[in-house]
């Protein structure tokens, strides 16, 4: 039975590279990178509108009755959108960015830091798909993979938003920590994540957020990526749903 760094090492591994990645960026902060900083920018933008578009494709694979998974992750989105504007997630999430950066005396972007690298960070197959690898297998390999991308863009948000981008550390942990525990109780009913159709309709409807995510970063819209946190939750219920209800 793996133990409980066995299980998390992974997450150990992105918190260590985003606090670094921060760091770096602060030291780099008004130098060199002052410079160049509106591209890295924009290119972690359209990385970020290239991997939405990717994990939203996997809605093509994901059937439950009579509905496909593009009318899937709409309900999702639209029962989960509402949810958070009546729960107001982001508000709540700023709240929080608020607290640490009064806390920790922080500065400037603070709390936009904070918000948009958890948000990044946290939503995506990688994050969901490497964690259940971690728990079930001890297998960080991806996650070891999405640490150095999340080292790398921690460097560019924090020279941009300041020391707030490193605190998204503490989502990161606990989503990804609390994944990796659980994922020994869904062993049996998720044998294997990459393929399950719960995990493919989260995936999808995670793209379709980060899409919007993508589309901040350049700037060319405000979505409250935010406010749809909830679809997460509730796209796996409607799934299960439509598939049972006949």
């Amino acid at each position: 039975m793996l133990d409980f760094w066995t299980k998390t090492s992974g997450t150990w591994i992105n918190v260590l590279t985003i606090t670094f990645g921060t760091l770096l960026g602060l030291i780099l902060r008004g130098r060199f990178l002052s410079q160049v900083l509106p591209i890295l920018k924009q290119a972690i933008g359209l990385i970020t509108i290239f991997v939405s578009i990717t994990m939203a494709n996997s809605l093509l694979r994901v059937k439950a009755g009579d509905l496909d998974g593009v009318i899937l992750s709409l309900i999702s989105l639209v029962i989960g959108g509402v949810i958070g504007e009546l729960g107001q997630v982001e508000k709540k999430l700023e709240n929080i960015g608020d607290w640490l950066k009064s806390r920790f005396k922080g500065k400037g972007k603070f709390t936009e830091g904070f918000v948009a690298a958890s948000l990044l960070f946290c939503i995506g197959p990688m994050a969901i798909i490497g964690s259940l690898n971690n728990g079930l297998r001890g297998d960080d390999n991806l996650l070891a993979l999405k640490s150095a991308l999340d080292g790398f863009i921690s460097i560019v948000f924090a020279s941009t938003y300041g020391i707030g981008v490193g605190f998204s550390a503490l989502p990161v942990a606990i989503y990804q920590g609390s994944l990796s525990l659980l994922a020994g109780s869904l062993a049996q009913s998720l044998p294997d994540p990459a393929n399950a159709q719960s995990v493919l309709i989260i995936t999808g409807v995670g793209g379709l957020m980060l899409l919007g995510l993508g589309l901040n970063l350049l700037e060319l819209a405000k979505v409250r990526v935010a406010s749809f946190l909830p679809a997460l939750a509730i796209a796996p219920l409607v799934y299960w749903l439509a598939d049972n209800i006949k």
